[in-house]
């Protein structure tokens, strides 16, 4: 049988695998071995972290988000902010709201009032009048449907 020499193509798969890898140090970018183990480690970490980075941003708004409403007043937080948003059915996504809240402070503040003064006054309409929830009578005051005594009746609502 003839001798082969394999020349040219691994020197092709090896130029194509260390194009991947230019911008490494050291042996990471010389020597065929360690080309070969760090392409395989950066592509698992590019795969890894495309999840990671979706993670991080929706984090960093909510941050963003959170310190919008706050700087206007302690007693509303996002947690809030989000659960009104759900009861009014406005379905305004964290990205948008965190560029809201970062270009104009203001309106934050706006959507965050209108929509906490929509809510509340239902809320407070139903204490005040004892309207029953979902057909059954209230003796005394009620915090979102739930009947309270003692120091709530008082008028000290704690959440």
């Amino acid at each position: 049988m003839t001798r082969t020499k394999r020349g040219y193509p691994a020197r092709r798969r090896r130029t194509k695998v260390r194009s991947f890898v230019s911008g490494f140090q050291g042996a990471h970018s010389r020597l065929t071995r360690t080309i070969s183990q760090q392409e395989i480690r950066a592509l698992d970490s590019a795969h890894r972290d495309r999840d990671r980075k979706k993670r991080d941003f929706r984090r960093l708004w909510i941050t963003r988000i959170n310190a919008a409403i706050r700087e206007k007043g302690v007693s509303y937080s996002y947690s809030r902010l989000i659960n009104n948003l759900y009861k009014k059915q406005l379905f305004l996504n964290r990205k948008i709201l965190a560029q809201i809240a970062i270009a104009n402070k203001n309106s934050i503040n706006i959507i965050s009032n209108d929509i906490v003064k929509k809510v509340d006054s239902k809320a407070s309409a139903r204490i005040i009048n004892r309207v029953p929830v979902n057909g059954v009578p209230v003796n005394g005051v009620q915090v979102n449907g739930v009947p309270v005594n003692g120091i709530a009746q008082r008028g000290f609502f704690f959440e």
